[in-house]
C-alpha cells in the first residue's frame, strides 16, 4: 500500500511539473536528426537513410481514411490526451520493472514525433522521460491537428520513403487522393516495423498487417462492417516501378544489415533517423564486382527476362565476415531476397555432403567405387547418356560428378548421417529421407550452402556470417561492436582436407573447369533436371562462395549447366575478391592421390531388387548437365597427378571458443511477389 501511495505521489509530482513547463519556442525552426549513414569495410558510404526528404501535404489534402488509419492503429486516444497515454504508460512501467528493462512502450503519435525531432532511439529510461516532456511540450505548442500533420510528413515508411505522400508514389504510383481503404491501411501499417511489412520485401506480412489495421478502424468505428469486409477481399497491386533507397550501393547487402540490426534490439526509427554511422563487413570493390559479373554474363548469354535470376553470396569462412552479396540481378524490379528465401534443389553440388559422411566413416579419396548401373525396387539413377565407367578411385567420382557412385555411397553412410551431417553444416531446408537427396532433389537456401561449403576451407568449423562490425551513435559512442565469429566444430579436419583435394580435383579435370582462375579453388557444379537450377559452389582457404540461377517461376533454363554460366561469373568476381589476400594455399596435408592403407573396394549389398520402404516413382533427377558438361568439354579422364602448386602453409584459424549452437529450425519463407508457383524439389 505505501509503494502504491509512493508511486501516485511520483505521478502527481510529475504532472505538476508538466504544467509548469512552457511551450517550445521556435519550433518552426526545429532541425531533424542527423542523417543515419552506412559504411563498407574500406570506409566507403554504401547508403544514406537522409532524413526528411519527402514531400510534404497539408492536413486537408490526406485523406481521412489514412489519418483514421494511423490514429486507430499508433494511438486511438489521439485527440484526447496531452501528449502520452497514461493507462498505457502504466501498464508498460510495471511490465519494464518486471522485465527490468524497457522492453515494452507505450509510445503516443505525439511521443514518435518527440522522437523523430529531439531524440535518438535508444532504449533507456531516461530517453523515456525525456520523450514525455517533450511530448508534453509539443502539445502546448501546436494543435493536434498539426502535430499530426507533421507525423504524417515525418514518419519513416520504409524503402527510404518518408511521410505519406512518398510511400503513396513509391509503393502504388498513386497521389494520396487515390489510395483506396486497403492501400491507406497497408501504409498506416508500416511505422511499427517498415522492413518487416514492406509490401515489396514480404507481401504476405504486409497483407496480414493492412488487415490488422482494418479490423483495429473497423472495431474503433471508423469504417462500416461491409467496409471492412471489401477491404480485407482487396488484391495487392504495388507500382511496377519503385522508387529506391536516397542512396545504396548495394540495397540487397543492406536490407540484410537492417534485418541484423532489427535482430541486435535496434528499432528501424533508431536506424533511419538516429544519426547513426554504422560499419559493416562489404568489401565494396567485391561488392561491385559480383554485381558487374552477374549482370554482363547474364547480358552475353542473353538472358534478359525479368524472371530470369542470379543471386552471389560470399563471405570469410575464417572471420564470417560477408564481403559481397547480391540477392537478384536488379534490385528495382525485384526485392526478393534469394540468397536468404529462395528454396531451390542444389543438383549436384549437394553430393559432397554424401562424400563427407563417407570419408567421416572410413572411406579414403583413393578408395574405388563402381560406376555402373544400381537399380532398387522403384528407382534406377543413371549417368548421362547411361555412360558408366567402371571402377574409379572415390576422388575421381566426384569429379565427373558420378550420380550412381553417389547413390552408392548414401546408401553404404546412410540417409540419416548424411542427413545429420548437413544439419550440423548449416543447411536448415527440410530434407526428405529417401536416397534421392545424393542427387540432390530437396531445396536448400544459397545462404545455408555457403556456410556448410566454408566448413571444408577452414578446417571443418561451421562460422556464422554477419554483416554489421560496429555501431556509433549520433556523438561517436561505440553502442555495438561485434564480438567475433560465432564458430562450431562440424567435421574432422581429415575429412576437411580430404574434401578440398577432391573437390580440387572437380575444378582441375572436372566439371568445374570454367572456375579454375589459377590460384588454390575448390568448388563443385550442380544443375537440377531440365535445367531449372545451375549453381556453383566454391571456394579458396579465405574465401566461400556460393552463385545461383534459375527462373523465378521454376521454367527451363536454355541449357545451362552449373559448370557454365555460374561458374564464369564465380570466376568473374574471384578473380577481383581474392586480390586483396595473398596467393594462399590450403594449409591441409598433401594427398598425392595416396592414403597411408591401400586402396580398398566399396562393395555394395545386394542393392538390385532390393526391398526399400522408399518410393522413387516417377523421381527423374540424375544431374545429367554436369557429365554434359564435361562431354562438351572434351575433358579427358581425370588422372592421380597432384597440381605442383599445392603447399602447405599457414591459414588463419577460428580463434573464439566453440559455442554450441543449435540449427535454425527450417521455415518455409513466402514467395515473392513476381513467382506465380512455388519451386519444385527435386525438378
Amino acid at each position: 500500500m505505501m509503494m502504491f501511495s509512493a508511486f501516485l505521489a511520483a505521478v502527481a509530482a510529475f504532472n505538476l511539473y508538466l504544467a509548469s513547463l512552457p511551450p517550445i519556442s521556435n519550433f518552426d525552426d526545429i532541425k531533424p536528426n542527423p542523417v543515419t549513414s552506412i559504411y563498407s569495410l574500406d570506409g566507403e558510404v554504401i547508403k544514406t537513410f537522409t532524413a526528411f526528404r519527402f514531400e510534404k501535404v497539408s492536413i486537408d489534402e490526406i485523406p481521412a481514411n489514412l489519418k483514421n488509419a494511423v490514429i486507430a492503429t499508433e494511438d486511438k486516444n489521439f485527440y484526447k490526451h496531452r501528449g502520452f497515454d497514461t493507462l498505457g504508460l502504466v501498464r508498460s512501467v510495471f511490465a519494464n520493472i518486471r522485465a527490468g528493462s524497457l522492453k515494452q512502450g507505450a509510445s503516443t503519435i505525439t511521443q514518435q514525433l518527440a522522437r523523430i525531432l529531439f531524440l535518438s532511439n535508444e532504449r533507456t529510461f531516461d530517453r523515456k522521460i525525456k520523450e514525455l516532456i517533450i511530448a508534453h511540450r509539443i502539445e502546448k505548442t501546436i494543435s493536434k491537428n498539426e502535430i499530426l500533420e507533421l507525423y504524417l510528413n515525418s514518419v519513416y515508411l520504409g524503402s527510404g520513403t518518408y511521410g505519406v505522400q512518398s510511400a503513396s508514389k513509391t509503393y502504388f504510383d498513386k497521389e494520396l487522393s487515390e489510395l483506396t481503404l486497403a492501400e491507406a491501411a497497408l501504409i498506416a501499417g508500416l511505422p511499427q516495423a517498415p522492413s518487416v511489412y514492406s509490401p515489396f520485401q514480404n507481401p504476405d506480412a504486409a497483407m496480414n498487417r493492412r488487415n490488422q489495421v482494418l479490423k483495429r478502424m473497423y472495431k474503433t468505428g471508423y469504417i462500416t462492417k461491409t467496409q471492412y469486409k471489401d477491404a480485407l477481399e482487396e488484391e495487392l497491386y504495388l507500382s511496377s516501378k519503385p522508387r529506391l533507397y536516397s542512396f545504396n550501393k548495394a540495397p540487397y547487402f543492406i536490407d540484410l544489415v537492417l534485418n541484423e540490426l532489427e535482430k541486435l534490439g535496434f528499432e528501424e526509427q533508431e536506424i533511419s533517423q538516429g544519426g547513426l554511422k554504422i560499419y559493416t563487413t562489404l568489401d565494396l570493390k567485391s561488392q561491385e564486382a559480383a554485381q558487374n559479373a552477374i549482370v554482363n554474363d547474364l547480358n552475353a548469354y542473353g538472358l534478359r527476362a525479368k524472371k530470369t535470376q542470379m543471386a552471389l553470396f560470399s563471405f570469410s569462412p575464417t572471420t564470417g565476415r560477408i564481403y559481397a552479396y547480391v540477392g537478384g540481378k536488379n534490385y528495382e524490379d525485384s526485392q526478393y531476397d534469394r540468397i536468404t528465401n529462395a528454396i531451390r534443389p542444389p543438383g549436384s553440388s549437394f553430393k559432397p555432403f554424401v562424400y563427407t559422411v563417407a570419408l567421416q566413416q572410413g572411406v579414403g579419396v583413393d578408395d574405388i567405387i563402381d560406376d555402373s548401373p544400381i537399380s532398387f525396387k522403384n528407382w534406377s539413377p543413371r549417368n548421362y547418356g547411361n555412360k558408366y565407367r567402371g571402377k574409379m578411385p572415390v576422388w575421381k567420382a566426384l569429379a565427373i560428378s558420378s550420380n550412381v557412385a553417389a547413390v552408392r555411397l548414401i546408401k553404404k553412410t546412410g540417409i540419416d548421417a548424411v542427413i545429420t551431417t548437413a544439419r550440423e553444416m548449416g543447411i536448415t531446408t527440410p530434407l526428405q529421407n529417401d536416397l534421392t537427396i545424393a542427387l540432390g532433389s530437396n531445396g536448400v537456401k544459397l545462404y545455408d550452402m555457403v556456410v556448410a561449403y566454408g566448413a571444408f576451407a577452414n578446417g571443418g568449423f561451421r562460422v556464422r556470417p554477419y554483416a554489421v562490425e560496429r555501431v556509433e551513435n549520433s556523438r561517436g559512442v561505440v553502442i555495438y561492436e561485434n564480438s567475433g565469429p560465432k564458430i562450431v566444430k562440424v567435421i574432422s579436419f581429415d575429412t576437411a582436407a580430404g574434401m578440398t583435394y577432391m573437390l580440387r580435383k572437380a575444378v582441375e579435370v572436372g566439371t568445374g573447369r570454367a572456375a579454375n582462375i589459377s590460384k588454390a579453388v575448390a568448388g563443385k557444379t550442380g544443375t537440377t533436371d531440365d535445367y531449372r537450377d545451375a549453381w556453383f559452389m566454391g571456394y579458396t582457404p579465405d574465401i566461400v562462395t556460393g552463385v545461383w540461377l534459375g527462373n523465378d517461376d521454376n521454367s527451363k533454363l536454355p541449357g545451362i549447366t552449373g559448370g557454365g554460366l555460374p561458374a564464369k561469373v564465380w570466376a568473374d568476381y574471384m578473380k577481383v575478391a581474392t586480390t586483396n589476400f595473398a596467393d594462399s594455399v590450403f594449409d591441409y596435408p598433401k594427398l598425392d592421390g595416396t592414403q597411408e592403407s591401400a586402396p580398398k573396394e566399396i562393395t555394395d549389398s545386394n542393392s538390385e531388387n532390393q526391398e526399400d520402404d522408399l518410393d522413387f516413382e516417377g523421381f527423374e533427377t540424375d544431374n545429367t548437365a554436369e557429365q554434359n558438361q564435361l562431354n562438351q568439354n572434351q575433358v579427358s579422364a581425370p588422372t592421380n597427378e597432384v597440381p605442383q602448386n599445392v603447399e602447405k602453409t599457414e591459414v588463419q584459424k577460428p580463434q573464439r571458443p566453440f559455442v554450441t549452437n543449435e540449427v535454425p529450425k527450417p521455415q518455409t519463407p513466402p514467395l515473392p511477389s513476381e513467382t506465380q508457383s512455388a519451386p519444385l524439389p527435386g525438378a
